[in-house]
């Protein structure tokens, strides 16, 4: 039974997440004092006592997640001896999730990946101005439909200037994330019912990310992971925008820019790790956002989520 390891994105933070796993393990106390140290912060603070809103900040939500996901990852390799290499198939992360899957594999140190992402929710965050743009989840849509929804939304009646509007993430299950202009943005979500989709609502994020809008944030990104120290992954990943195996150094720091600006193709991810042999996939770090796409995108296969003490004793049961 192929196993692969699947890293949450932004949305699944929450006040709180992680301090079981400092509390109970020194391992997880580790990552997340390395976390720390390399953004010369206290991030867990923030984590663990802040208000909602200073965690929902893409400069913190990033590292923070990511560090939640890798605290998971080593108390499994501490605690209950799990090789990574040895036991897993294969790795994928939603959006800043692929970070963590990188790092869980080998190819950035967790100091690199908290600076990383700190640089990345920085910079997708400095990419427009507040209010330029937003992002609207479509439910019960399909990929054409939504790119057709796209097509028709971006001309701006009054100004007769096309806008940026376009898929940002295809997560499966009927359910596509667009990104863009604000104007084109509520446009698709006024003509979204007359065009057979069943609900389409605006998303509570402050910038339009995966558009062509973070072209600044993707040319920043080019350059932090072009001085970044990366190493080949000990288990492939498999990359947002092509859904498909990567282990090349360069072929993934290229990867990672495309993916700024890039649509997530997590229901293809899905489909080709379950193409190679994948029947079992776990979901490590807060939330189960992901645990709860995969029952939609691959019904035959199993699917858990690890975030908490009780959820890693149970999995290292079922080893």
């Amino acid at each position: 039974m192929a196993l692969a390891f699947v890293f949450p994105g932004q949305g699944s933070q929450a006040i709180g997440m992680g301090r079981d796993l400092a509390l109970a393990f020194p391992a997880a106390r580790e990552v997340f004092q390395e976390v720390d140290d390399a953004l010369g912060q206290h991030l867990t603070k923030l984590m663990w006592e802040g208000e909602p809103d200073a965690l929902t900040l893409t400069a913190n939500a990033q590292p923070a997640l990511m560090a939640v996901s890798i605290a998971v990852l080593r108390v499994l390799e501490r605690e209950g001896g799990i090789d990574l290499a040895a036991r897993v198939a294969l790795v994928a992360g939603h959006s800043l999730g692929e970070y963590s899957a990188l790092t869980a594999a080998r190819s950035f140190g967790v100091a690199t990946a908290a600076r990383l992402l700190r640089a990345r929710g920085e910079a997708m965050q400095a990419a427009t101005p507040e209010g330029m743009g937003a992002m609207a989840a479509l439910l019960g849509a399909d990929l054409e439909q939504a790119r057709a929804l796209c097509e028709s939304a971006a001309l701006d009646p009054e100004t007769e200037q096309e806008e940026v509007i376009q898929v940002a993430n295809d997560n499966g299950g009927g359910q596509i994330v667009i990104s863009g202009h604000k104007g084109a943005i509520d446009r698709a979500i006024a003509a979204a019912s007359a065009a057979g989709i069943r609900r389409a609502m605006l998303l509570p994020v402050s910038a339009p990310f995966h558009s062509a809008l973070m072209a600044p944030a993707a040319a920043t990104m080019a350059d932090a992971l072009g001085a970044a120290t990366i190493s080949p992954p000990v288990v492939p990943l498999v990359a947002n925008v092509t859904a498909a195996k990567v282990t090349d150094v360069d072929e993934i720091r290229r990867l990672l820019v495309e993916q700024v600006t890039g649509n997530v193709r997590w229901r293809d991810c899905i489909a080709a790790m379950v193409a190679m042999g994948v029947t079992r996939f776990v979901e490590l770090g807060a939330g189960r956002v992901l645990t709860g796409l995969m029952k939609r995108n691959a019904p035959d296969a199993t699917a858990s989520a690890l975030g908490t003490p009780a959820d890693i004793e149970a999995f290292l049961k079922t080893l």
